[in-house]
């Protein structure tokens, strides 16, 4: 059991009594500063094993996460706000203090993605865009040139100001759309999609994402690819982690941790054509994929420092700043 007497947990438990002080999450210098140190705290890589924490360290750590959920909310806005004054708003997204991480993690998302999805896919939906959808305004512009992106939030507010962002772009406005609604009632219409992805901060505990998980797996197309953000090692006390076998109905095809500023881990899966019992079906990573660390399937345990043989025709390419 790791409590806090681990430096690490400790130095965590001291930031989060800080920042749970706080009388507003909303970006002044001493909410910037503290989030800083939390962050740059959890980067390193560290073999902790949050399901090991002890019950009062669980607890903190799921309050943590859904403090850092409401102020990266709160954060997006007030630089969505500030975009959306500008006559051009797009040219100005470098103003954005994790921008350059944005554009990192979708590169990566990107290539990982066109590993196990070959064709381009017409249309994509990503569940939980923000006021600051900046994951589908790159990969729109970047990298999916063609491909209409249909974000769904639950707030209007987020959707307002994101739709201000791309309404003055002559070809973003016409590939890019918005949807306030709560997914889960969100059905058929998810069929259309060839690609969702689901953000990081939909579902702020393991219980709400695989609600939201299993959701998609009854509605979604078969073979659609679901793309996901996970957590690993100390950056789980930043964000929810998901494990393989969480996916449920889903052949889950790699998972890929991140060792330099992305945050978040991707995890890529493809929905099944049919029905499929999990325990006939062995997961691996590929490429320069970790392998999947799939504790409650018991099926492969995770050595953080070892890696899957690479498959030649499944490589993913690193990128590196």
């Amino acid at each position: 059991m790791v409590c806090q007497n681990e430096p690490l947990v400790q130095k965590v438990c001291d930031l989060y009594e800080q920042i749970s002080s706080l009388e507003s999450l909303k970006p002044s210098k001493d909410v910037d500063m503290l989030f800083t140190q939390l962050v740059l705290t959890c980067i390193p890589p560290n073999p902790i094993d949050v399901d090991k924490l002890c019950k009062k360290t669980q607890e903190m750590r799921s309050n943590l996460i859904r403090l850092c959920g409401e102020a990266e909310g709160l954060l997006e806005s007030h630089f969505s706000a500030i975009l959306g004054s500008c006559e051009n708003p797009l040219d100005h997204l470098n103003i954005f203090p994790y921008y350059p991480n944005y554009l990192k993690l979708s590169h990566l998302e990107f290539n990982i993605l066109k590993q196990h999805h070959t064709n381009v896919p017409g249309k994509v939906a990503f569940v939980g865009s923000g006021p600051l959808p900046l994951t589908s305004i790159v990969l729109a512009r970047n990298h999916l040139t063609t491909t209409s992106f249909h974000n769904y939030d639950i707030d209007p507010s987020a959707n307002s100001k994101a739709l201000q962002l791309i309404t003055s772009h002559p070809d973003l406005s016409s590939r890019m759309f918005f949807h306030t609604t709560d997914i889960m009632k969100v059905t058929s219409e998810l069929q259309e999609f060839d690609v969702v992805f689901l953000a990081a901060l939909v579902g702020m505990d393991k219980e709400e994402k695989v609600k939201v998980i299993d959701h998609l797996a009854k509605q979604m197309a078969p073979g659609a690819i679901l793309m996901l953000r996970s957590a690993h090692g100390a950056r789980a006390f930043l964000y929810p982690v998901i494990d393989p076998c969480d996916l449920r109905g889903f052949e889950v095809l790699s998972v890929f941790h991140p060792s330099d500023e992305v945050i978040n881990s991707v995890v890529i899966a493809r929905k099944y054509a049919m029905p499929v019992n999990s325990n006939d079906h062995q997961q691996t990573g590929l490429g320069s994929m970790i392998v999947l660390p799939n504790k409650c399937c018991e099926m492969l345990a995770l050595n953080p420092l070892s890696h899957v043989t690479m498959a030649e025709e499944l490589v993913v390419e690193e990128q590196h700043s």
